[in-house]
């Protein structure tokens, strides 16, 4: 159901589902006079500021309630009523059918993403980085007992996180394809490189045979305080910096996973396995400075949790440890320093519990702010996925105009009320008011160690094997330039020195729709947009072994760049590839007005045997500007919601 009032109503006809769900289909130009009808009902993506909150209804027994009414609901902005110009129930049932893909030529490759006609899409994430293997374990083997009952059609896909965010599989309804990738060698448990213990974790409370083996040395030295002391600073200080790593590592997958779902239309539900959570990886929105937490990473929290919010993404964190007993109980603790030590026992106890509260308040408070739900003190993990996949499956789509046009920055709290007792409410709590059409502002580093730990959000996006985002959809043709090989790498790559030729020299065409780019308007009407282009190649291993980058200013006149939007944007460029072995091309765009990013990633054997271009349709990467062309491509989808 929608109610779209007046000027909304036109608008939403003309623009939103018309050009948006057109353009996802590839279509260079979407006529006024389509019907909003045939559009699927997921597809509330707009230009327009638009907020969008997705509302999960539930009884007392937390199951979801259906056949609410627009007038049963009350949405408050800041603490002002808003009126409600959109209103959806979503439910759970038979499979959705597929948005069609378009057919590509040979030798074309997208990160466009066919997703269902309607419905919610589900995400596992396998997080190996925050989890002990013991728990990594126990987690496999609940999700193989979920996957043999699955409700049918349930689309899911899996990703894992280790150093680096992996997409093991794509959105399947296929249960057993999931299945015999949870129970192969990807779905292995693995020892977190930043846990001193591997196995069962990082227990804060539990002393370690280090420190009794040094306590038991020391024996009656009369430093042995001091030097007990001085060691136990130490480890503090190394639990510490492997924490700040860990939450810096944990919150550049979440900012992946917001960039690789952001042109996937409808609600996202994140179902996060993990244990030893770090502290606060959110801005806590009751503060008068909502970052006032998160120290030097205030750019990159504030990006994701707005990436997240505008996503659609909630999230349903389940701490894979289940239910927990204090460690210092443990048989193995008997003869531990801290039982030797005057009120060691209940240092160590009331450090342990205080420790699990803040581990336990950061998954409550990443579900509360995303409008999902936090699982702990839980063994039945199977169960945990049924629930958080039922009430993410079972919502309604709410979405207003903000009464406040003021888009200074400012955090604004969202509240929804329902007109009925007995039922909660799971939602969004609240988003930031920034300008999309201004690019995104990003503090300058202190110093040269900040810069370095400074989140990038195109380095992301090139590394091999990650998701490829999706917030520019583009297509890139890959061809051989000649029949002939090379002695060098291609004019302007940057071959690694161990990368040895011949090289095969390959023309990359990228295609995209300007409709998607920031293109700021000067005084004078012309258009000007900034683009990276990006290609590298990959041996086997994952090291990359030659690269090219172009960075590209083009100025547009105001008729200029409104023809552009019945075409679509070409740019080419040329890389080697060593003839002997095998690679991957991961090919990126990135539009430096609003940092927004694009990837898609294919091996080098699939284009290898393809006739060369014709050579009139070779062009360095030096001597291309940007073209306009009538080539298939990856229509612009517009900005998100706020």
């Amino acid at each position: 159901m929608l109610e779209c009032p007046g000027e909304y109503d036109r608008a939403m006809k003309r623009d939103l589902f018309c050009a948006l769900v057109a353009a996802l289909i590839f279509v260079p130009a979407c006529s006024a006079a389509q019907s909003t009808e045939a559009q699927p009902e997921t597809a509330i993506r707009t230009s327009a500021d638009l907020v969008v909150v997705d509302v999960v209804a539930s009884d007392n027994h937390k199951n979801p309630v259906h056949q609410l009414n627009p007038s049963d609901f009350t949405i408050l902005e800041d603490g002002k009523p808003q009126v409600l110009k959109v209103f959806e129930e979503h439910a759970a049932g038979a499979p959705s059918p597929l948005a069609p893909m378009p057919k590509l030529e040979p030798g074309t490759f997208t990160n466009y993403s066919p997703t269902p006609t309607h419905g919610a899409l589900n995400i596992l994430l396998f997080d190996k980085l925050n989890t002990p293997m013991r728990a990594q374990a126990y987690v496999r083997d609940q999700v193989l007992k979920y996957l043999k009952e699955a409700r049918p059609g349930t689309r899911m896909a899996i990703f894992s996180l280790t150093l680096e965010l992996k997409l093991l599989q794509g959105f399947t309804t296929d249960p057993e394809l999931l299945r015999a990738l949870v129970a192969g060698k990807k779905g292995n448990p693995g020892g977190s490189p930043l846990m001193d213990n591997q196995m069962e974790g990082d227990q804060p409370g539990a002393d370690d045979a280090m420190m009794d083996a040094v306590t038991d040395a020391l024996g009656n030295n009369p430093n042995a305080s001091t030097i007990t002391a001085n060691l136990q600073e130490f480890e503090a200080e190394q639990q510490s910096f492997q924490l700040q790593l860990r939450a810096r590592y944990t919150l550049d997958a979440l900012n992946q996973l917001a960039r690789y779902m952001s042109n996937l239309p409808g609600r996202k539900n994140l179902i996060w396995f993990s244990g030893s959570f770090p502290i606060s990886i959110l801005p806590d929105a009751d503060l008068q400075d909502p970052f006032a937490v998160v120290a030097t990473a205030e750019d990159e929290f504030r990006e994701t949790v707005d990436l997240l919010a505008r996503s659609q993404v909630a999230v349903y964190p389940i701490d894979a440890r289940g239910l927990m007993t204090e460690p210092m109980l443990d048989a193995s603790q008997s003869g531990s320093t801290m039982n030797r030590t005057p009120n060691g026992f209940a240092k160590a106890n009331t450090k342990w519990f205080q420790n699990t509260a803040n581990e336990q308040g950061t998954m409550q408070q990443m579900a509360e702010a995303t409008g999902g739900r936090a699982f702990v003190n839980s063994n039945d993990l199977k169960q945990d996925v049924e629930k958080a996949i039922e009430a993410g499956s079972n919502y309604y789509t709410l979405a207003y105009t903000p009464a406040n046009r003021n888009w200074n920055g400012s955090f604004r709290k969202i509240e929804v009320k329902l007109d009925r007792p007995g039922e909660t409410l799971a939602y969004r709590r609240g988003y930031f008011a920034d300008d999309l059409t201004k690019p995104a502002h990003h503090k300058e580093a202190q110093n040269e160690r900040a810069d370095a730990g400074q989140y990038n959000a195109m380095r992301a996006a090139m590394l091999r094997g990650g998701p490829e985002p999706t917030q520019l959809v583009f297509a890139a043709q890959v061809r051989p330039s000649t029949p002939d090989t090379e002695a060098a790498a291609a004019p302007g790559n940057q071959a690694d020195k161990t990368a040895t030729g011949p090289f095969h020299t390959y023309t990359v065409t990228f295609l995209v729709n300007p409709r998607q780019l920031s293109c700021a308007a000067t005084p004078d009407g012309v258009h000007r947009c900034a683009m990276e282009f990006l290609t590298f190649v990959y041996d086997a291993d994952g090291k990359r072994i030659n690269t090219q980058t172009n960075g590209i200013a083009a100025d547009f006149t105001a008729e200029r760049y409104a023809s552009l939007a019945k075409s679509n944007l070409s740019y080419r460029q040329q890389i080697g590839v060593p003839v002997k072995g095998e690679y991957f091309l991961r090919i990126g765009m990135h539009d430096l007005a609003n940092d927004h990013v694009g990837a898609v990633e294919l091996p080098v054997a699939a284009v290898a045997k393809m006739a060369p271009l014709p050579a009139a349709n070779v062009a360095t990467s030096d001597s291309n500007p940007p073209a306009a062309t009538k080539q298939t491509a990856p229509a612009a989808s517009t900005a998100p919601p706020k």
